[in-house]
């Protein structure tokens, strides 16, 4: 038996545990960039359809994490959702195996090492750009908690912190299989211009900052009714903990769908906090489902600290709801709910219109809190802007506008409310990415390309034999 036979099973093992730790729902960062690397190695020493089983088989069997999650969800339930995500994404790693496979040992290294990962990004990218719920629990995801990682998406977007995550382990794994110290040499390059990139980011002013305040129930569902009486009652008890903040607030995020109604002004919401933002002087943004002609419309209701009547915002990606069109911009304040941060817009809109602090009134279930604040904070590194996500039964969040946490905090305590208090930087202006938008992705789906086209049979490089398992001794 030859040697890639007898490490196939350890290395897809091996792949599979670091898959299962380095990604999900609560991911291991450094994990993730070495989870691909022990299938890659083996891959260009066995035939084509081995590597791409394998790669498949291991990149499923991790991602099964998210498995019991799913299977009680009610957003990506098990069937068919949570299978379809895992086995399209462990049939993404397949492809981009068997191209590095089929461009290492026809002599194709630089394609063998940029081409993969490009094609990984680009089929994400495609995915995110017709699906309509968006994208979010990919590899950008798990360093979403490593700034100077993230900083590279005000460049390119998180479609480049994708690329550099499974470039690294590709170029690993070429440089050990052919013994090629340019491999090393530009990839070394690529990772210090992150590096300092990064770095000059971090030190730079990070602008005024913002004192927010974010409040949950930590008992109370969705859509508390406001024509019973739980619904007054719940208005009262968020106010007096608007009340009871300290001096400076000038915004207070409650989470999505805190109240529900079916006239589209209950007074029992609109007068104590119109009152209420006036009084303190504060912005108030509050999750609101109204229910109208069978129908239920979902809003962000901003109460302005000038008093009167509250600016709606109507959620733009929602898979149940009408989708609203307009953005809403109080000062430096722009409104997002939940799902929005799935999708390039409205966060880059935001952006450009002048917005430089997202409010997110937001709702998950429990396990997902983590994954999908990440991808508001990422949202927010790519544009430039400051996050405040207030997360009904999941957690809440304050990120500035290079992606750092300032403050967070679990929902779902003792306490009736759980109450965050933070002073939030809130960035300089858009970002090259909130300018240029998906400039990096379409690159990757150019580079894929090329690389498919180059590694087909007929496109054989003259200066190596075609690849296939080295023959058996006798």
């Amino acid at each position: 038996m030859d040697l890639s036979r007898k490490v196939l099973l350890p290395a897809g093992l091996c792949s599979a545990v670091l898959f299962h730790l380095g990604t999900g729902l609560a991911p291991l960062p450094a994990l993730a960039w070495l989870a691909p690397l022990p299938v890659l190695l083996v891959a260009p020493r066995t035939s084509a359809r081995t590597a791409a089983a394998l790669a498949f088989g291991s990149c499923l069997l991790g991602l099964t994490n998210s498995w019991p999650f799913s299977a009680h969800s009610h957003d990506l339930p098990l069937w068919p959702w949570g299978v379809a995500v895992t086995v399209g994404m462990a049939a993404t790693f397949a492809l981009a195996t068997t191209l590095f496979r089929a461009l290492l040992t026809t002599g194709r290294t630089l394609l063998a090492v940029t081409a993969p990962p490009a094609a990984w990004t680009a089929v994400l990218y495609g995915v995110a750009s017709v699906n309509p719920t968006g994208i979010m629990g990919t590899l950008a995801t798990t360093q979403a908690d490593v700034p100077l990682v993230v900083q590279l998406a005000a460049l390119t977007g998180a479609w480049g912190v994708e690329y550099l995550v499974l470039l690294v382990p590709v170029a690993v794994a070429a440089a050990l299989t052919e013994r090629d110290v340019r491999i090393v040499g530009f990839v070394g390059l690529a990772l210090a211009a992150v590096v300092i990139h990064g770095g000059v980011r971090l030190t730079r002013d990070d602008g005024p900052a913002h004192r927010v305040a974010l409040v949950a129930s930590n008992h109370h569902g969705w859509a508390t009714d406001l024509d019973t009486p739980a619904g007054p009652e719940l208005v009262a008890a968020y106010a007096r903990r608007i009340e009871a903040l300290p001096d400076g607030v000038r915004v207070a995020v409650l989470p999505e769908a805190a109240f529900g109604a079916h006239e589209p002004r209950p007074a029992a919401l609109f007068d104590p906090l119109a009152d209420l933002a006036r009084a303190q002087d504060i912005d108030i943004v509050v999750g609101f489902a109204q229910w109208t002609d069978g129908r239920k419309y979902n809003y962000a209701l901003t109460f302005p600290a000038s008093g009167g009547e509250p600016v709606r915002y109507l959620k733009q990606h929602d898979r149940v709801s009408p989708a609203g069109h307009d953005l809403t911009v109080l000062g430096a304040t722009g409104v997002l709910v939940c799902a929005d941060v799935n999708h390039r817009d409205p966060a880059s809109a935001y952006a450009k219109a002048g917005a430089r602090l997202l409010a997110i009134p937001a709702s998950d279930e429990d396990d997902n809190g983590w994954q999908h604040s990440r991808t508001a904070l990422l949202r927010g590194a790519e544009n430039g802007v400051a996050v405040v996500w207030s997360g009904r039964q999941t957690r809440l969040m304050a990120s500035d506008a290079r992606g750092r946490v300032v403050a967070e905090a679990a929902t779902g305590g003792a306490d009736a409310f759980t109450t965050v208090v933070a002073d939030v930087p809130i960035g300089d202006g858009p970002t090259p990415y909130a300018r240029l938008g998906d400039w990096f992705a379409w690159l990757c789906v150019a580079a894929a390309v090329a690389g498919a086209i180059r590694a087909r049979p007929g496109a054989r490089s003259a200066s190596r034999p075609p690849a296939g398992p080295p023959p058996r001794r006798r």
